[in-house]
């Protein structure tokens, strides 16, 4: 009780005053302290148990996950596969896969997560609308379209609301529009399932990856007056990152006037966002001052507005105390899971990722690339900017694929923040001159390059 309250110092103290602990109080406590952030020591915890079940194991899974810390969760969840001398072997349930599933999805560990479908397979554990949707996204999160829609078409009569929402937000992301919307009218026509607000989050970010403002108002209109869903922030938000990247600054600050609730950080970021494409400063300015009115340490914010800067060959912004989020990327080659940071030096092979990197873009120079500088931060020379851009994390994991997989292989890479306008020109050259297919997952959404063409079309 104490613990589902959040009250975890009477939660504690109730255990340690118990003079028979047993496995319920134990998993209770490390799940406490495991929801509430302190994952150390619900670590500390579990090591001193005196025997563990898969409750036990399941709830510190899931606190790394919560905790963002994914390699630690399927660190842990392989540990739980070990043959232990002091206690029996503890079988993993549909609430441990699905949490595991996540972890893989997070980090764009594809491998992981297919031996995890093969486990699941293996041991006959029941696919249920649960499983079946972590599943989906899972797949979906990896770059693995195909496998997920095959999970989709799997469950036959089992699809739900969460089911159909899993796939058309994964549809969403990809960009396939058109495919969304097919889903949605099968979903809601065809099978009379009601969509719920998940579903219009997808469905509107399918209109915003596309610019489609008629289509966008449709269904937002639709939300409310077809199927009685009051909107939420996130589908406000859709909304005014759909008028801002459509370069109707002007509509999507009235709209954010009419909205019935206080704009937050998501608003204001879609309006800023916006607004950075179109170059206009003011406007920028103008959202900054209020994102940060309500996340000042909002690093972001700053690097956007800096962008629009950099354009336009103005480099005064100066802010104190504000760290910026590093670019970080991740690959997976072999079952492993690889992380690069900008100007990432810390590789066992680091010098020959390097190597090859420069022969990368030596041969993509000889084919026409020209960098391209323009939202380079710093006030640098033009030979300094390109120098800068070249050690972008998602280039050092790009190099380190090719030099680690065989001709063909299918790369995958996820990026924590917006890939930058020269990385995405580099991959969509290398996946014609190296005739690789690769899938790049940033913050934002999917971009699959393949022969010198990305699906988002460059608008993204």
């Amino acid at each position: 009780m104490y613990s589902s309250c959040g009250d975890l110092s009477s939660a504690q103290r109730v255990f340690d005053e118990s003079d028979s602990k047993d496995l319920p109080a134990w998993n209770s406590v490390v799940n406490a302290y495991a929801k509430a952030g302190l994952i150390d020591y619900a670590r500390k915890l579990f090591d001193e148990m005196p025997e563990r079940n898969v409750i036990s194991w399941s709830c510190l899974i899931n606190g790394y996950v919560m905790c963002g810390k994914y390699k630690e969760a399927l660190d842990l969840f392989r540990e739980m596969q070990l043959p232990k001398s002091n206690e029996a072997f503890v079988s993993p349930n549909e609430f441990t896969m699905s949490t595991v599933l996540s972890a893989c999805g997070r980090l764009g560990a594809l491998e992981q997560g297919k031996w995890v479908h093969a486990y699941i397979d293996k041991y006959r554990v029941e696919i249920d609308i649960v499983l079946g949707t972590a599943l989906i996204d899972m797949y979906a999160k990896c770059g693995s379209l195909e496998r997920a829609k095959r999970v989709f078409n799997a469950l036959g009569s089992k699809k739900d609301v969460k089911a159909y929402s899993a796939m058309i937000c994964c549809l969403a992301m990809y960009g396939l529009t058109d495919e969304c919307f097919q889903l949605f009218s099968e979903m809601t026509t065809s099978n009379n399932i009601n969509p719920n607000s998940v579903t219009f989050v997808g469905i509107l970010g399918a209109c915003v990856h596309r610019g489609l403002i008629n289509e966008g108002k449709s269904y937002f209109k639709m939300m409310t007056e077809e199927f009685g869903i009051i909107p939420s922030i996130q589908h406000y938000g859709c909304m005014v990152d759909l008028y801002g990247r459509s370069g109707l600054i002007k509509e999507a600050e009235s709209f954010i006037a009419s909205m019935p609730m206080e704009p937050d950080v998501l608003i204001w970021g879609s309006l800023l966002s916006g607004s950075r494409m179109l170059g206009d400063i003011k406007t920028c300015e103008g959202a900054l001052k209020r994102l940060i009115e309500l996340d000042p340490m909002n690093s972001g914010a700053y690097v956007l507005l800096s962008n629009v800067y950099a354009k336009t060959g103005r480099f005064s912004l100066q802010v104190k105390g504000i760290k910026k989020v590093p670019g970080c990327s991740y690959v997976e080659v072999e079952g492993v899971v690889h992380e690069f940071v900008v100007g990432d030096e810390s590789q066992q092979e680091s010098e020959r990722i390097y190597a090859i990197l420069e022969e990368i873009m030596q041969r993509l120079r000889e084919a026409g690339y020209v960098s391209d500088t323009k939202e380079v931060l710093l006030d640098l020379e033009e030979k300094d900017k390109e120098m800068a851009l070249s050690y972008h994390s998602e280039k050092l994991a790009i190099a380190f694929c090719l030099m680690k997989t065989r001709p063909g292989t299918p790369v995958r890479i996820i990026k924590n923040l917006r890939i930058c306008g020269d990385c995405h020109l580099v991959m969509k050259m290398i996946s014609k001159l190296f005739s690789r297919e690769i899938v790049v997952r940033d913050c934002n959404r999917f971009h699959h390059f393949s022969d010198g063409s990305c699906s988002c079309r460059d608008f993204w």
